[in-house]
């Protein structure tokens, strides 16, 4: 069986009822979507399928055959994030990070549904079924908000954590640094 996953065509092995989950990571390694609840209520998993959110927990291989698949993999680089992942970014919007590329990926299919006006009422309604157990959500909601009325700049923005410039590096004693 042939998948698509990020523009990148690949031969997999795995049995047609196999989780597209199980695929994606174990299979091609590609981690971001991540095994949450596994019944498909929390939202971590959510990959696009031809553009359209989707739970690969839950939807077997064999569905997707042909289809194109996309993961926080297939957004952006960390000097040239993708306008979802600059907006979260922005926005500090993730906190542990466990949830977050299931985020990341239900605001890129409604910034590619929306035409930039969106109420903060419609964000959550989109975001319903997405659970983060670290934060309250407010900044999640702000980045959502941010990417889909374009109210943010990939190009002002990078997750690149090398220091920048003349910036000085100080480590502290017994700091993970």
């Amino acid at each position: 069986m042939r998948l698509t996953v990020n523009g990148v065509q690949h031969d997999v092995l795995s049995p047609p009822l196999a989780t597209l989950l199980h695929v994606l990571r174990e299979e091609l390694t590609v981690t971001s979507p991540k095994a949450g609840c596994q019944q498909g209520g929390c939202g971590a998993c959510t990959v696009l399928v031809d553009g359209e959110p989707r739970r690969a927990c839950l939807t077997p291989l064999g569905a997707v055959e042909g289809a194109e698949i996309a993961t926080v993999e297939g957004l952006g680089e960390p000097d040239e994030l993708s306008p979802v992942q600059a907006a979260f970014h922005d926005n500090y919007a993730a906190q542990c990070g466990f949830c977050t590329a299931g985020f990341v990926m239900a605001t890129e299919a409604l910034r590619r549904r929306c035409d930039g006006d969106i109420e903060r009422e419609e964000v959550i309604e989109a975001l319903s079924g997405h659970v983060c157990r670290c934060t309250g959500y407010v900044k999640i909601v702000d980045a959502v908000t941010a990417a889909v009325r374009g109210e943010t700049s990939p190009s002002d923005t990078s997750a690149d954590t090398d220091p920048q410039g003349d910036e000085a590096v100080t480590l502290i004693p017994g700091s993970p640094a």
